[in-house]
C-alpha cells in the first residue's frame, strides 16, 4: 500500500509540472502578436506557479487547508481542462481530467 500512494504522490507531481506546460503551451498558441505570446507564455505559467507554492505546495508560508484548499486544487487542476479544450485538444483534457480526478481522490482518501 505505501508503494502506491507513492506512486500516487509522483503522479501528483507529475500533474504540478503538466499544469505549467499546458499553460505555457497555450499562452504560445493563443494569439498571433508575438508579444502576447511571450507574456501569456510565460507570464501565465509562472503566476499559477507562484500562486500553487504560496497556497497550495506542502512547505507553503500560507498553506491552506480544508474547503478552501480543495477550491484553489479544483482551480489549478481544472484550469488545464479548458485550456485543453479551448485548443480543440479534447482527447487530452479528458486523459489528464481522468487521471487528475483519480489522483485527487486517492489523496482525499489516503490524506496524502
Amino acid at each position: 500500500m505505501e508503494a502506491l500512494k507513492a506512486i500516487n504522490l509522483g503522479v501528483r507531481f507529475l500533474l504540478e509540472i503538466m499544469v505549467l506546460i499546458i499553460l505555457a503551451y497555450w499562452g504560445f498558441h493563443v494569439i498571433q502578436s508575438f508579444v502576447i505570446k511571450t507574456v501569456l507564455g510565460i507570464g501565465t505559467p509562472l503566476l499559477v506557479a507562484i500562486i500553487w507554492g504560496m497556497f497550495g505546495a506542502p512547505k507553503a508560508p500560507y498553506s491552506l487547508t480544508g474547503f478552501p484548499f480543495l477550491l484553489l486544487e479544483i482551480v489549478i487542476f481544472g484550469l488545464p481542462i479548458v485550456v485543453l479544450i479551448f485548443l480543440e485538444k479534447q482527447t487530452m483534457a479528458c486523459l489528464y481530467g481522468g487521471i487528475t480526478i483519480i489522483n485527487l481522490i486517492l489523496m482525499k482518501v489516503w490524506n496524502q
